[in-house]
C-alpha cells in the first residue's frame, strides 16, 4: 500500500500490446492506482489505440509508434530495437514530468532490463512481470537454438539479476525465476491473470454468429505459430469431411502474424465456409462470439512453452461458463480442471472427437461450464490476485515479506 504521505510513483512498460487492451497490465495498473500509487504506462500504438498521450481512470498513458510487427528472427530484432528506443525516450519524459520511483517491466521481450538497470543507477527500483518464457517461445516459433536463442537466454538471466522483485503468472514460472533466474524465493510472487467478471459478462447468444448451423465452437487469442490454429483447422476438416458434421460453425477471434496464413489454410482444407475469422475486435464483439459458443477450444500445441504457461483464454472461457476442449498441458489442466476435456497432445483428430463428443452431450456441457464459472468466482477472479500484487509492491519498496491473508492465496502449486 502506498504511504499516507507522498504517493509512490510507478512506470509500467509493456511492449507487445497497448493498454487498456492488454487486460493483465490494465488490471495491474488500475489496482495500483486504487491503492494510492501514481501510475504511468508506456506501450505501443496499435489499431484502435493510436493516441500518443491519454489519461484513463487517472492512469497516464504514453504510446509510441511501432511501424511493424516482427515475424522472423530479424523482424523481431527490428521490432524490439524500435520499441526499446521509444521506451527509453519516453521513460525520460515521464521522469522529468510526472516522475517515477519504480519501473514495472512486462515481457515479452526480455530486454527492458536495459532500461530498468539504467534507472536503478539513479535510485529507482525494478520489478519484472514475467508474462512469457521467451527462450521456449522462440524455440516454439522457429524450432532452433541459434545465436538469437542464446541472446534471449542471456536477456532472461540479466532480467532476473536486475529485478528487485519478480511476479510470475503461475508456479511453473515462479520455479523458473528461482531455479533458472537465481532469484530469492522471498522476492518472487505468483500473481495469476485472473479474469474480471465486471468485464466478462454473460450475455444472451447472438444467433446470427452460428451462420445457420446448430452449434458454434469459439476461440479467442493470438493467431501465431505456437497457438495451434492449424491444428484446430485440421480438426475442423476432420469434423466436416470425415465425420460428415455440417451443423457446426467455428468463430475465431483474434489477430496476429499468422492470420492470413490461417485463412489460406482454411481454404486449402475446404473448410473456409465453416470458419469465421474476425481479426482483432472490440470487447463487445469478442463477448458476443464467446457467449454464443456452445463449446470453446484452446488448440495450443504441446511444447515446453505452452506446457508451463497459463493462457488467458482459458480463464475467459471459464468466466463465461463455457465448457472447454484443449490439449492436455500442465498449466492448462491446472487452470480448467473439470471445466475441460483434454485431447491427446498435438493430435487434431482426437481434438475433433472431443469437440464433437461435447457438442453432443448438453448435460455434460452445462455441468462443466458451471464448474468453470464457480472456480473463477471462488478462486481465480482478479480480486483474489490483487492482494498478491500489492504484497509484491510492499516488498519492492522495502517492506518485510509477511504471509498473505487467507483469501489472497487460496491456490497451491500449479
Amino acid at each position: 500500500m502506498a504511504s499516507a504521505g507522498k504517493p509512490r510513483r510507478v512506470l509500467i512498460i509493456v511492449e507487445n500490446l497497448p493498454v487498456p487492451f492488454d487486460r493483465r497490465v490494465w488490471q495491474e495498473a488500475t489496482t495500483l492506482r486504487k491503492a494510492g500509487y501514481e501510475v504511468s504506462v508506456i506501450c505501443p500504438k496499435m489499431r484502435g489505440y493510436t493516441r500518443s498521450r491519454e489519461v484513463i481512470d487517472g492512469i497516464h498513458i504514453y504510446r509510441h509508434p511501432l511501424p511493424f510487427e516482427g515475424a522472423g528472427a530479424l523482424g523481431y530484432a527490428l521490432e524490439y530495437s524500435t520499441a526499446l528506443f521509444w521506451e527509453f525516450w519516453l521513460a525520460w519524459r515521464v521522469l522529468f514530468t510526472r516522475g517515477f520511483d519504480a519501473i514495472h517491466a512486462c515481457n515479452p521481450p526480455d530486454n527492458i532490463f536495459l532500461i530498468g538497470g539504467f534507472f536503478k543507477l539513479l535510485g529507482k527500483r525494478f520489478l519484472f512481470d514475467h508474462h512469457d518464457i521467451n527462450p521456449e517461445l522462440y524455440e516454439a516459433k522457429f524450432g532452433r537454438r541459434d545465436l538469437f536463442y542464446r541472446l534471449i537466454c542471456a536477456w532472461e538471466r540479466w532480467t532476473f539479476r536486475t529485478a528487485d522483485v519478480s511476479i510470475a503468472t503461475n508456479e511453473s514460472y515462479r520455479r523458473i525465476a528461482i531455479e533458472r533466474g537465481g532469484m530469492d524465493p522471498e522476492r518472487v510472487f505468483v500473481v495469476r491473470s485472473g479474469p474480471n467478471l465486471e468485464r466478462l459478462k454473460i450475455l444472451p447468444p447472438t444467433g446470427a454468429l452460428k451462420k445457420g448451423r446448430r452449434f458454434l465452437v469459439g476461440y479467442v487469442g493470438v493467431m501465431g505459430r505456437q497457438e495451434g490454429i492449424d491444428h484446430l483447422l485440421r480438426a475442423v476438416h476432420y469434423i466436416v469431411h470425415e465425420l460428415k458434421r455440417h451443423d457446426v460453425h467455428f468463430g475465431l477471434v483474434g489477430g496476429g502474424t499468422e492470420l492470413e496464413a490461417m485463412k489460406a489454410l482454411a481454404a486449402e482444407l475446404h473448410v473456409a465456409e465453416y470458419v469465421t475469422f474476425t481479426g482483432r475486435v472490440p470487447d463487445h464483439e469478442m463477448l458476443e462470439m464467446l457467449n454464443t459458443a456452445d463449446v470453446c477450444v484452446n488448440p495450443d500445441v504441446a511444447n515446453p512453452m505452452n506446457d508451463k504457461s497459463t493462457m488467458n483464454k482459458i480463464m475467459e472461457y471459464m468466466a463465461l461458463g463455457k465448457p472447454i476442449v484443449q490439449y492436455d498441458l500442465t498449466e492448462g489442466r491446472f487452470s480448467a480442471r473439470e471445466a475441460s476435456l483434454y485431447a491427446t497432445p498435438n493430435d487434431p483428430v482426437d481434438l475433433a472427437h472431443k469437440i464433437v463428443d461435447l457438442l453432443d452431450d448438453p448435460e455434460r456441457r452445462a455441468r462443466m461450464g458451471a464448474f468453470g464459472r464457480r472456480r473463477v468466482e471462488e478462486e481465480l477472479e482478479w480480486r483474489y490476485e490483487a492482494p498478491k500484487l500489492l504484497r509484491a509492491y510492499d516488498v519492492l519498496f522495502g517492506g518485510a515479506h509477511t504471509p498473505l491473508p487467507e483469501t489472497a492465496h487460496k491456490e497451491t502449486a500449479g
